[in-house]
């Protein structure tokens, strides 16, 4: 996928990504999945650098770790604001080639397969070839993406899904990517694969600043992006921001996503 068709591209990514980013979430789902220090680990798909960070930090003493990231503007703002003299950040496509990088002890894919849904599994045999034989992958992305939510309006609603539908077909998103990794390192001959299943992106009550920034910009983005008509709002896609802004701050309104981590060793040869 071209940098140009990457979903969410804007100039404010990178700091989307940071501010959205749970370094404890992170540290727990990390910890699960049996990242330890001394590992040589890959963030694929590494944004901003912050959950890079994170996992340099729990493989310390003695670690090794690259973050790469399709995007030349993120990947210097990783260098500039998560260095660490253990850390090597470059820019590269995970759908290519990857032998050049070396052998990771822990490959680690979160929030980017969902961006490939017709690639998606080429892509997870791809990133498998870096991973050392006993070594670990580990896959974290979301199901029903956006999709799991009640007291919204029944237009809203309908705008919503008609919104994802489109961005399937204009942009090869998948809001199903998290329900697929357990197949995906099945059909690769994974061992001892575990999943775990957790809430993300839950708003019920308040919402956080943080919170609020990164679904404006996600709507925004999408919305104006999709390609859909916003057929039930006369006033096209300003009314039905509005509504999401107004929708958003209700109290009453109950919003998740499940997030599913799914992590495998590679058998060895």
């Amino acid at each position: 996928m071209s940098l140009s068709k990457y979903l969410m591209e804007s100039d404010e990514e990178a700091l989307r990504l940071d501010l959205k980013t749970n370094v404890n979430e992170v540290t727990r789902q990390a910890i699960w999945a049996g990242l330890k220090p001394g590992m040589r680990v890959a963030d694929l798909g590494c944004g901003a650098g912050k959950t890079t960070f994170c996992l340099n930090q729990l493989a310390n003493p003695m670690a090794q770790t690259m973050g790469m990231d399709i995007s030349k503007r993120r990947i210097e703002y990783a260098r500039k604001n998560y260095f660490a003299p253990e850390i090597e950040y470059v820019q590269g496509d995970i759908c290519l080639p990857l032998d050049h990088l070396g052998i990771f002890d822990f490959v680690w894919i979160r929030f980017v397969l969902e961006y490939f849904l017709s690639n998606s599994f080429e892509i997870v045999k791809n990133v498998s070839r870096i991973v050392k034989p006993g070594g670990i992958l580990c896959l974290v992305d979301l199901d029903s993406n956006c999709l799991r939510y009640h007291g919204f309006s029944l237009r809203f609603e309908k705008a919503i899904q008609g919104i994802m539908e489109d961005l399937t077909l204009n942009y090869n998103f998948d809001p199903y990517a998290g329900v697929k990794l357990y197949s995906y390192l099945y059909d690769l001959g994974y061992e001892e694969i575990n999943a775990d299943v957790t809430a993300h992106n839950l708003i019920c009550g308040s919402v956080s600043d943080h919170s609020l920034f990164n679904w404006q910009n996600k709507v925004q983005i999408t919305g104006k992006r999709s390609g859909f008509t916003f057929p039930g709002y006369p006033g096209g896609y300003e009314e039905f921001f509005q509504e999401f802004k107004d929708s958003i701050s209700n109290p009453r309104v109950f919003h998740y996503s499940p997030l599913v981590i799914c992590k495998g060793k590679k058998p060895n040869l």
